[in-house]
């Protein structure tokens, strides 16, 4: 009797696996500075950069990440039945076997996410998420090849939004961070600094924007090391660096000036 009274338990308890939806998945982040691979069961990978958090959920029919913030990289398993969904700011990305990166940038003040999609191989579409306001400036689905970078900035939400832009990055530079490195070709010293600040507790501000603003910067940097950034600036382009407790600040040198 006690035997099959435990046969019958056992039967009962695989009925309610078998009867619950099959749905995989869960919330995985990184902290600043932090890369991390994450396996998913279907045989997808996920790499998150610096300060990323995602939400996955893996069911019968579809295949859904949310990427609340960060960056990451996705190589996705083909599964045609289950077509892979990546959802961040407005938009959605549908892919079945791919890989592509998706960028946010939170916004803040009533402006809205930034949101960068790149195709590193296959073929994806992006169109605007269920829900979001018409004014979007995903009209229509767009179909994206490989090497694109689909781009859409922050706009004010009450404002008529901007024109979705396409370009072709370079791939190494793109996907440098998982080598740990940043790689800039002749862009601003700001735009550098908030980029390297993506990566460290240890935020470079600049002193003065006004007199730094025409300043550009080249060169294959560490991620994480903002000290050896701003110092090899400040030495390119004669600033001096400030070591402060909360942060590092790049400035003219006022000295330098008056001599």
């Amino acid at each position: 009797m006690r035997w099959a009274a435990l046969a019958t338990l056992a039967v009962l308890a695989v009925g309610m696996t078998l009867l619950q939806p099959w749905v995989m998945g869960g919330a995985y982040s990184t902290g600043v500075g932090e890369q991390r691979l994450v396996m998913l069961s279907d045989g997808s990978r996920m790499s998150l950069n610096t300060a990323t958090r995602v939400l996955v959920a893996l069911g019968r029919e579809h295949r859904t990440v949310k990427v609340e913030d960060g960056e990451a990289l996705f190589e996705v398993a083909k599964d045609a039945s289950r077509p892979f969904v990546v959802k961040a700011a407005d938009a959605e990305v549908l892919a079945t076997g791919t890989a592509f990166v998706v960028r946010v940038t939170p916004g803040s003040q009533g402006i809205s996410d930034a949101l960068a999609v790149t195709l590193v191989e296959g073929q994806v579409v992006v169109s605007r998420a269920k829900g979001s306001a018409a004014g979007e400036p995903l009209s229509g689905p767009m179909l994206m090849a490989p090497g694109e970078r689909l781009r859409l900035s922050g706009q004010a939400r009450a404002a008529t939004p901007g024109p979705v832009q396409v370009d072709r990055p370079r791939m190494d530079q793109l996907l440098a961070w998982k080598r740990g490195e940043a790689i800039f070709d002749d862009v601003s010293l700001l735009e550098a600094a908030a980029e390297m600040n993506r990566y460290s507790s240890m935020p470079i501000k600049l002193a003065g924007a006004g007199d730094l603003s025409g300043l550009r910067v080249s060169g294959v940097f560490r991620t994480g090391d903002s000290a050896g950034f701003a110092r090899a600036v400040a030495l390119l382009h004669g600033l001096v660096v400030r070591e402060l407790p909360d942060r590092l600040e790049l400035a003219p040198n006022s000295g330098a000036a008056s001599s």
